[in-house]
């Protein structure tokens, strides 16, 4: 029997790794990302053991970083990243000059030496962009204030890890020689920087759309996923050769393909392999984690990480409150940004192959930012369920509960998309109605367009009583919650019974539980704009506009005593597919006989 390929026995480890941990990962609420690390520890060399060369594997790992930066590139056009330029250079330098000013000053108080602690606060004050982006994007933070802050500072940090890097061998020689750096030497560094980044653009310009428009006119599918991989590849090389950021080059590359025909593709090509490299490269983190350094100095490694969160999650709130982000938003921003990032790996490592770092003090301070890249998932996890819920209300003007009597006829609880339509209508036609909801950001903004719409919970029997339910002839029930829809409805149909309920369904789920409350008048709120929908397409792909409108006016009449036939049964999942089945058969073979009648008829 031949050998197995070491290559293949890894690649099973960390696939089964990944498979186990992760869904157990989510399963418990930790996130996808404390699965990667917690499956990285198990199977690392101070885990089990089933791998042992981590560094490598970093290596390897690290260009799913540089897939996210391609792809978040591609998501900026030139114009839109023109105009973050202040946002970059302004909150991305201020954090990162007020991170290293502060755990510089701290190490120099407690007797470092001046050259180990501006070390440490340059790899200390970056953070993590694969885990922020993660982040951001599973909570759709990206197009909030605090998003495009932190992805500002993020991209600031990318860019000041390459004069950090080209610093290390100039600290260096300074020590060695024991004068000041010299000016020729930084400005020959940066003229290299600006060069590269100069030939980056101008090629991308003349060169990169005519390769790709050329690539695709052979209609190779797998070709043009190949040639969007080279691209993002040979650009990290080019950087790395260099000395320079490979993710700073592939977000370059991104951003200048951004407004190019083939953006889509290149997303759509690259997407799986960003997913399963970075995976792994937060697997290659935990398998980084220095458990010997933990354990022969786990007070000192607590102090560290502890200190530098903290110190760090200071300055970063400090930052967010001068920035005005909104309360709600402040405590997830800090945390992102106050972890160690994947970068000061790097520094780290250069700056004890440069002796600048001591090898221990270098393995301490990667095990602290490996530590705070495990631990801050943990720390998420008890923001949003302890932390977030006190601060809903922060930064809310404090509007009045409804207090005067009302006495209009038409009640509507909820006026967010659904409420909205149903209250303007009716206010048109001059219909008086007492509208209530308990957001107030959307109170204040709906009374900027000069609804009259009232604070209050309409769960709260006291508060429908001043609304006017007990006069009222009709309660519209459009919330969003569905808890807080059937709480309306149980309160209205026990305390107020004469009165007529209109209610908004979210689903086939809520339309079963609202008719079992016996609201008769429910419609589902996506129905009848998905026939819309349906009738338009009928009449793009030839039929005429009164044949559409028949067709998808025939299924709306199935569909509705369809609905009333599995109402009885919808509990019981045998019996509803039977029914549903049945349904389906009787509606396709009434289609049939009327086109067999209209072919007859021709």
């Amino acid at each position: 029997m031949e050998h197995t390929p070491a290559w293949l026995i890894n690649s099973f480890i960390y696939l089964s790794a990944a498979v186990i941990a992760v869904p157990l990962s989510r399963a418990l609420g930790l996130g996808s990302i404390i699965g990667y690390l917690a499956a990285g520890i198990a199977i690392g060399p101070w885990g089990l053991g089933f791998v042992t060369n981590v560094q490598d594997i970093l290596h390897f790992a690290e260009f799913g970083v540089v897939l996210m930066l391609f792809l978040v590139g591609l998501e900026l056009e030139p114009k839109r990243l023109w105009s973050l330029r202040r946002p970059i250079f302004g909150w991305g330098s201020a954090q990162v000059a007020g991170c290293v000013a502060a755990i510089f000053g701290v190490a120099l108080a407690l007797g470092i030496p001046w050259s180990m602690a501006l070390v440490a606060a340059l790899g200390l004050a970056l953070s993590s962009t694969a885990i922020a982006l993660q982040v951001m994007g599973e909570r759709n933070l990206l197009p909030t204030g605090s998003g495009q802050a932190g992805f500002s500072i993020l991209l600031f940090q990318d860019v000041a890890a390459i004069p950090i890097l080209a610093l290390l061998p100039l600290l260096a020689n300074s020590i060695e020689s024991n004068r000041a750096l010299a000016p020729v030497d930084i400005a020959q560094e940066a003229i290299k920087i600006i060069a590269v980044i100069a030939a980056i653009v101008v090629g991308g310009r003349l060169a990169l759309r005519p390769l790709l428009r050329w690539i695709a006119r052979s209609k190779t599918p797998e070709i043009f996923t190949a040639a969007s991989l080279l691209l993002v590849v040979g650009i990290a090389a080019l950087m790395q050769r260099v000395g320079l950021s490979m993710a700073l080059g592939a977000f370059l590359a991104g951003v200048l393909l951004a407004e190019s025909e083939y953006r889509r593709e290149l997303e759509t090509n690259i997407e799986p392999f960003k997913g399963l490299l970075l995976g792994l490269f937060f697997i290659a983190v935990g398998m980084g984690v220095d458990l010997g350094v933990l354990r022969a100095a786990p007070l000192q490694m607590a102090a560290i990480v502890l200190g530098f969160l903290a110190v760090k999650a200071l300055v970063i709130y400090s930052l967010a409150r001068f920035l005005n982000l909104p309360f709600q938003e402040r405590p997830v921003f800090t945390l992102l940004l106050a972890q160690g990032g994947e970068f000061a790996f790097v520094v780290f490592q250069a700056a004890a192959g440069a002796q600048v770092l001591p090898a221990q003090t270098a393995s301490l301070l990667i095990g602290a930012v490996a530590v705070s890249m495990l631990i801050s998932p943990l720390i998420l996890v008890a923001i949003d369920k302890l932390l977030l819920p006190r601060y809903a209300d922060c930064g809310v003007v404090p509007l009045d509960e409804i207090s005067e009597q009302q006495d209009a006829p038409i009640l509507i609880a909820g006026f967010g998309r659904y409420g909205q339509i149903v209250a303007r209508v009716l206010l048109a036609q001059g219909q008086a109605c007492t509208v209530l909801d308990h957001d107030a950001e959307m109170i204040e903004a709906a009374r900027k367009f000069g609804y009259r719409v009232f604070f209050g919970d309409a769960t709260r029997l006291d508060l429908l009583r001043t609304a006017g339910a007990a006069q009222a002839k009709v309660l519209v029930v459009a919330v969003d919650d569905v808890t807080q829809s059937l709480e309306i409805v149980d309160l209205v149909r026990e305390h107020f019974p004469a009165l007529t309920i209109v209610a908004r369904a979210r689903d086939v789920t809520h339309w079963n539980q609202l008719r079992d409350r016996g609201v008769m008048l429910v419609q589902r709120e996506l129905f009848e704009s998905s026939l819309r929908s349906a009738r338009s397409v009928l009449e793009l792909t030839g039929h005429s506009a009164p044949a559409a409108e028949q067709i998808t006016q025939r299924f709306r009449q199935h569909n509705l005593e369809l609905f009333e036939k599995l109402h009885p049964h919808y509990k019981d999942s045998a019996k509803l597919i039977s029914v549903v089945k049945q349904g389906r058969q009787q509606l396709e073979e009434q289609v049939a006989r009327e086109r067999e009648e209209q072919a007859d008829q021709t």
